[in-house]
C-alpha cells in the first residue's frame, strides 16, 4: 500500500460490521473484483496501478485480507451483498494480467460476466469512473491480455479516469507509469470510493444499474 493512499485509508472510520469476516458457505454466487497494475514499491502512486489501489480500499473497507499468493496474483476473499468475492491483484506485470485472471477464473468456474476488472483510463478525465458491461482493450494492455486469455471481452470493467497527457508529444507509457500530483491524490481518493459503489452496485443490481447510477457522476 502507498503512503498517500495509506493515509487516506487511515483516515477512514469505516462502520463495525463492514469489518467483520463473513461467513461464505451460503453465497450463492462467486465474483472475481481485479484491480490491474504492476507489482513493487516502484510504482506505487503511479496512474497505472490505481487499479491495485482500490482493492487495497475494498479489501480494508471489509476486513480482507491480501495474504494468498497463488495463480500468479495476491489476493483475498470477502463477501459484498452476500456474495462471496475474490480481491485480485495480478502478480504478473500490467501486460500479462490475463495470465493471473484466466487461472484463478478457471480454478474456481467463475463465468467473465462474474469477472470485475478495475483498471485506469486515459480517456476519462482525472476521477471520473465508467463502468462498461464489455468491450474492446482500447488500448490498455492490461485489458488485451484479459480479452486474448478469456477468448471474450464480454466482462464489467470499472473505468477510473487518470486523464491524459498536456502535450501530444508526452510518451504515454512515462505518463501512466508516473506519479499522481499532490493535487490529483484527494480527486483519486474521491473516485476510488465511487470505483468502490460502483463494484458494489454492479454485484448488488447487476451492471446495467451500476451503468445508471455511476456513469456520468
Amino acid at each position: 500500500m502507498t503512503r498517500g493512499f495509506k493515509n487516506f485509508l487511515g483516515r477512514i472510520k469505516f462502520p463495525p460490521h463492514l469489518n467483520l469476516r463473513h461467513d461464505t458457505e451460503d453465497c450463492k454466487n462467486m465474483y472475481v473484483v481485479a484491480g490491474l497494475g504492476n507489482p513493487g514499491a516502484q510504482y506505487d502512486m503511479t496512474r497505472h496501478n490505481i487499479g491495485f489501489h482500490t482493492i487495497d480500499y475494498i479489501a480494508d473497507k471489509r476486513g480482507a485480507r491480501l495474504n494468498k499468493l497463488k495463480f500468479k496474483s495476491l489476493y483475498g476473499e470477502c463477501t459484498i451483498c452476500s456474495e462471496k468475492v475474490y480481491l485480485v491483484k495480478p502478480q504478473t506485470y500490467m501486460n500479462l494480467s490475463g495470465d493471473s485472471i484466466g487461472e484463478i477464473a478457471s480454478f474456481y468456474k467463475i463465468p467473465p460476466e462474474n469477472i470485475i476488472i478495475i483498471n485506469d483510463d486515459i480517456s476519462l478525465d482525472t476521477g471520473r469512473i465508467r463502468v462498461r458491461p464489455k468491450g474492446s482493450a482500447g488500448g490498455h494492455n492490461g485489458l488485451k491480455s484479459i480479452i486474448q486469455r478469456l477468448g471474450t471481452d464480454e466482462f464489467p470493467r470499472v473505468k477510473i479516469g487518470v486523464g491524459a497527457p498536456d502535450r501530444e508529444d508526452h510518451d504515454l507509457a512515462d505518463y501512466v507509469l508516473g506519479r499522481f500530483t499532490k493535487d490529483e491524490i484527494p480527486i483519486m481518493e474521491k473516485a476510488i470510493m465511487k470505483a468502490d459503489e460502483a463494484v458494489e452496485e454492479i454485484i448488488r443490481g447487476g451492471v446495467q444499474s451500476a451503468m445508471n447510477k455511476c456513469n456520468g457522476k
